[in-house]
């Protein structure tokens, strides 16, 4: 007992513990900050891998357009509408039915 109390009024010890007790809970890079620098670091990462996927898949798709003319006229008729002057284009929208409830 008189050795625990001993270690515990040592100078050093006392500055330790409040070192390491302000380095994990009041420090500006304490244990929560860092658990929230990691969850932005991998959700930032999931965003990288994401876009860098469609970068790809749009060169793909602008080196066939360019390369390809019936691709060409596909893309522009689905995407923008476009159409020949002999030809009529009808755009079909489905609608989204709201079922009305009943307080009975």
């Amino acid at each position: 007992m008189k050795r625990t109390v001993g270690v515990i009024s040592n100078k050093y010890f006392l500055v330790t513990v409040f070192f390491v007790a302000w380095m994990l809970f009041f420090d500006r890079n304490d244990l929560l900050s860092q658990y929230e620098y990691r969850t932005q670091l991998a959700k930032l990462e999931e965003e990288k891998e994401f876009y860098t996927r469609e970068t790809s898949q749009v060169k793909k798709d602008l080196e066939e357009l360019t390369s390809n003319r019936e691709m060409l006229e596909k893309f522009a008729r689905e995407k923008y509408f476009m159409k020949k002057e002999n030809e009529d284009v009808y755009v079909i929208i489905k609608e989204k039915v709201k079922k009305e409830r009943s307080l009975f």
